[in-house]
This record gives C-alpha cells, sequence and structure tokens, in this order.
C-alpha cells in the first residue's frame, strides 16, 4: 500500500515533464515558465517535509498517510481545472505538501519494521512506487495528455491518488507511533559531517539528473520532433530502467559497501550526460542512453537512503526525511537553473550542465568520511566468537 501512494506521488512529479509544451501553449505562456510547475512543486516538497514532519509527529501513522493523500488529491484536481499559470502554480505548491507529508512517513516505516540485514530491501519496496510510476504512470500520463491535453492527465493523476488514498485507508494495518521530534532536534543531524555531505551529494546528484528530466521534451525533440507520444516510449524505457535500477541497488547494498556503489553510479551517470547531446540525436543511442541514465539515477536513491540510515540508525526517519529534502531542493533548483540556462543555450546541451551538477556530487561523495562503525562492530562480534 505505500509502494502504491508513492506510484500515484511518483506519477504526478514526473509526468510534467512530458506536457510541459501543451501547458504553455494552454496558458500562453513560455516553456521555461511552465516549467517552474515542477519548481514549485518540487520546493514545496523540499521545504514543508521536515516542517510537516514535526507539526504531525504525533499524528497515527495511518491518519497522516490517508490525510496527505487527500491533500495531495485535492491539488491536482485545482490544477486539472485552472486557466492561468498562478493557480497551476498555487495547486502544484499543494500538492507538494501532500507529497511531503507522505513519501517520508512511508520510508521511515518501511525503514523502521525492516530487519536490518533486509533494510535495503525493505527501502527498495517502497521506493519501488516511484520507479514503477517513472516506467508507467509517467508514460502513460503523458501519452494520455497527446490525445486528450494536459488537462486530462492532471484528472488522471487525480484518480490515481484518490485510489491510493482508499486503499491505504482499507488495507494498511496499524503501525507503531514514533517518537515526536520537533523541527530543530530534526534538523540536528546535519551538524553531523557525514549526513550533511550525504545529503549535499543527493541535492547535487539529482538537481543535475532531474534538470535533464524536467526539460526531457525539449532535450530530446531531435528524435521524437515534438510527437508526445513517441516521447512516451522514451520515458517508458527510462522509467523500465529506473524499476530495474532501483531493485537492483536494493540487493546490492545489502551486500556491498553502498559508498563504492554510489561512487560508481556518479561516474557513469557524468560519462554518459556528456555524451547525451549527440546520442540524443538517434533512437538508438538515445534509447542506450536513456537506459543507462535511469539504471543510475534511480539506483543512487536506496544507496544513499542506506548510508544515512547506517550512520544514524536511531534517527533514521529524520535522516530518511531530510534526503527526501535534499532530493526535491536539488529538483527544484534545477528547474529555475534549467530555466535559466535555456535562455543562453540550445536544449541538446543541457545535460552537460546536468553532468557539471553530477560531478559536484561525485566530489562530495568522495570527501565524505567514512562510516567505520559498522566494520568495527564486525571485527569486535568476530573476536567474541568461539574458537572452532
Amino acid at each position: 500500500m505505500l509502494a502504491l501512494g508513492m506510484f500515484a506521488i511518483g506519477t504526478d512529479n514526473f509526468v510534467v515533464a512530458g506536457i510541459l509544451p501543451g501547458v504553455a501553449g494552454s496558458l500562453h505562456t513560455s516553456i521555461s515558465l511552465a516549467g517552474q510547475m515542477v519548481t514549485v512543486y518540487a520546493l514545496s516538497y523540499a521545504v514543508m517535509a521536515p516542517v510537516m514532519a514535526a507539526v504531525a509527529g504525533s499524528w497515527p501513522r495511518k491518519l497522516l498517510l490517508v490525510s496527505a493523500l487527500g491533500i495531495f488529491v485535492v491539488g491536482n484536481v485545482i490544477s486539472a481545472l485552472a486557466t492561468d499559470l498562478n493557480t497551476v502554480l498555487f495547486s502544484r505548491a499543494l500538492a507538494g505538501l501532500g507529497a511531503a507529508m507522505f513519501a517520508p512517513t512511508a520510508l521511515g516505516v518501511a525503514a523502521l519494521l525492516a530487519d536490518p540485514a533486509r533494510r535495503g530491501r525493505a527501502l527498495a519496496t517502497v521506493t519501488a512506487g516511484l520507479a514503477a510510476a517513472t516506467a508507467l504512470g509517467a508514460p502513460i500520463g503523458t501519452f494520455i495528455g497527446g490525445f486528450g491535453g494536459w488537462r486530462s492527465t492532471l484528472w488522471f493523476v487525480a484518480v490515481l491518488g484518490l485510489v491510493s488514498m482508499i486503499g491505504v485507508w482499507a488495507m494498511l494495518r496499524s503501525v507503531p507511533q514514533p517518537a515526536r521530534f520537533t523541527l530543530r532536534e530534526r534538523l540536528a543531524p546535519v551538524r553531523d559531517i557525514r549526513i550533511a555531505l550525504t545529503l549535499l551529494t543527493s541535492l547535487f546528484a539529482f538537481g543535475g539528473f532531474l534538470m535533464v528530466y524536467t526539460y526531457a521534451g525539449l532535450v530530446l525533440y531531435r528524435v521524437t520532433s515534438g510527437d508526445e507520444r513517441m516521447l512516451a516510449g522514451l520515458l517508458l524505457v527510462w522509467g523500465v530502467a529506473a524499476t530495474a535500477g532501483n531493485m537492483l541497488a536494493g540487493r546490492l547494498v545489502d551486500r556491498f559497501d553502498s559508498r563504492r556503489i554510489v561512487n560508481a553510479a556518479l561516474c557513469v551517470a557524468i560519462i554518459n550526460f556528456c555524451a547525451l547531446p549527440w546520442a540524443s540525436a538517434h533512437i538508438a543511442s538515445a534509447t542506450i542512453a536513456l537506459t543507462i541514465w535511469g539504471l543510475i539515477g534511480w539506483g543512487l536513491i536506496v544507496p544513499q537512503q542506506h548510508r544515512l540510515v547506517k550512520i544514524a540508525p536511531q534517527v533514521a526517519p529524520l535522516v530518511l526525511a531530510l534526503n527526501n529534502t535534499a532530493t526535491y531542493g536539488g529538483l527544484a533548483c534545477s528547474g529555475v537553473l534549467g530555466g535559466l540556462v535555456l535562455l543562453f543555450v540550445d536544449a541538446r546541451y543541457l545535460s552537460i550542465v546536468g553532468a557539471a551538477l553530477i560531478a559536484i556530487a561525485l566530489v562530495l561523495a568522495v570527501v565524505t568520511p567514512e562510516f567505520r562503525g559498522h566494520r568495527r562492530a564486525a571485527r569486535k562480534g568476530a573476536r567474541q566468537q568461539p574458537a572452532a
């Protein structure tokens, strides 16, 4: 049920990239301004996730999840009915508030209930809802928009949210009530340099990844020629790869050091994005680049979450909420930065700017002090084992 809610939120987050040209034309504005739909949604999420976690910390988890989805649905209904950009932006902020209440709560519940040895797979299962949204929800929504207009896409998202809300209410069992923390206490983990640098890694990495996704219609225009159905097909390829990358990452972090996984993924992502301006000129090479991008981009989320929980397991819900804030903060900044870059640079070269942001993330990941506690514990446990 948690993954189902994440699916609805993920669809809303990523489907906008496929309908930006339609929104801009309908509301008589530029694509850069319409792209701020993504910025406002992400900024609302980034700012409100820790705030609402503190304000609603004493709420029963089930009530909080259902209320969050209700706000999310209302935001999308207003978006679908809006006739001007200001109303659309307000409604996107409202939908972002609902997402900010839901996603960290869902991830925190999954992390706390899972056995430590299987925590990576538990996080991946919940995050799979977001990955599946890129594989199915976003392409389907874009495809619907190609036939019925961008408003029909947002109605589709609203229905998804409503079904998710009913499902969570009807099928989710009661879960333990976590300890309540103030906003100041929630931000306290940032004082740990390892957590701060890991969060900054997420900020820059997903800023680079999602800048290109936000304006995917322009970046891939040479192969789609503006055909939203063809764009939906390419986004489907990206989404299937993202789903596979997410589930694979969940298994990898349970077996290997998450730090090495993150560093390797960022290196591959930089090379892939530097090649994208030329790869995006042909359907075969564009498909390969999107597959790599999907695998790496979504494959990065779980190792980052795993690193944070490993550093501070006693405040896992807090650091996971902060990681969501960092991820959506990167998305918000990338929407603004990408819109500015497009005023001066051809859209095909937007991925070069994305690669630069990912390179900064790689530097931050490399300089992050290694967490050695689990290794010391393992060595201590080995010494305490009786001799054979």
